[in-house]
């Protein structure tokens, strides 16, 4: 098995901008180069209700579980991780939790794609709404914040093609 030094990617992006679904393609990819690896999804780390007091974002679980997970996978072999998750300012949240640095990719999607892919992914109803609200909004607070290594913008591609203009832009694994 190719044993490169350790590596941590995290991909972000608005909600709807398929993060996770790259990540996973991402993992696929790093399969077939034989790269011991782990997907984590940032989103599973924060599924708790109802939020801590002061954390409504719920981060502070979120780093907590991440922080322990990683260093489950990292002693199981995994050398790099592929990250996904909403990130804006907190970039020095993640790489203390981990205890290394992180290249931050940012997926900048086409909203209209967005909008139809939340619309199909939840249920008529106040879920789905302030979904559809927020992938704008978020989107904004994104290109203020500036803080992405790199950002790559993606249309109608499909998850492996996203993957491989990741890896390949990010050069993150060579």
């Amino acid at each position: 098995m190719t044993n490169p030094e350790r590596r941590c990617l995290l991909i972000t992006g608005t909600v709807g901008a398929g993060k996770t679904t790259t990540a996973y393609a991402i993992g696929d990819l790093l399969r077939e180069r034989n790269i011991s690896h782990a997907v984590i999804d940032l989103d599973e780390f924060h599924r708790l209700w109802p939020p801590p007091e002061g954390d409504p974002f719920k981060q502070q679980v979120e780093l907590a579980n991440l922080r322990a997970v990683a260093a489950n996978y990292r002693a199981a072999g995994a050398t790099y991780l592929v990250l996904a998750g909403v990130v804006l300012h907190d970039r020095t949240r993640y790489e203390k939790a981990l205890g290394e640095p992180v290249l931050l990719c940012r997926l900048r999607p086409q909203l209209d794609l967005v909008g139809a892919r939340l619309i199909a992914r939840h249920e008529p109803g106040d879920e789905r709404d302030w979904h559809v609200r927020r992938a704008p909004e978020l989107e904004k607070l994104l290109d203020a914040a500036a803080t992405a290594d790199l950002t790559i913008d993606v249309a109608d591609e499909t998850p492996a093609q996203v993957a491989a203009r990741v890896l390949a832009d990010t050069r993150f694994a060579e």
